[in-house]
């Protein structure tokens, strides 16, 4: 072929490191339209980024130029470094060193989509850690619990 195209919709999760500090909601906003430009430097397109105080999920499409590790890293480079200039509050900021990549086909982009939309609700059911194993098992991902969540 001589050209080379794709659409591939990626939900990502990613934690911050115990002991960080928590991301305060006045600033998740901030947070989240920074994600989305660093996402966008990197040729993906953001569709929705959402979370909590701990953790974020991201649904986009990514780039075929990126790898999805190298995605992640920028993400999560840029982001630490760019909250740590909001003020004195996020000098201890950093992010956990794994992360949850999931690909969504598009029967299920809608769910997805709602499914980040509605993070504050979920969790008032139930706590990152049940929710991250969900995804694990629903994925048939294989894990060792003893290093999931370990910084």
């Amino acid at each position: 072929m001589a050209q080379s195209l794709s659409k591939l919709f990626v939900h990502l999760i990613f934690h911050i490191k115990s002991g960080s500090v928590k991301i305060r909601g006045t600033e998740n906003l901030k947070l989240y339209a920074y994600l989305g430009s660093v996402l966008k430097s990197n040729d993906s397109i953001p569709i929705i980024i959402n979370g909590t105080e701990d953790h974020v999920h991201i649904l986009c499409v990514m780039s075929k130029n990126i790898s999805l590790a190298k995605l992640v890293e920028e993400i999560k480079r840029h982001s630490s470094r760019w909250i740590k200039t909001l003020n004195g509050y996020y000098e201890l900021f950093a992010w956990q060193g794994g992360y949850g990549g999931f690909s969504v086909s598009p029967s299920v982009y809608d769910k997805t989509k709602r499914y980040i939309e509605n993070q504050e609700e979920h969790h008032k059911r139930m706590s990152f850690k049940e929710e991250y194993l969900m995804f694990l098992k629903e994925y048939g991902i294989d894990f060792d619990e003893r290093y999931l969540w370990k910084d």
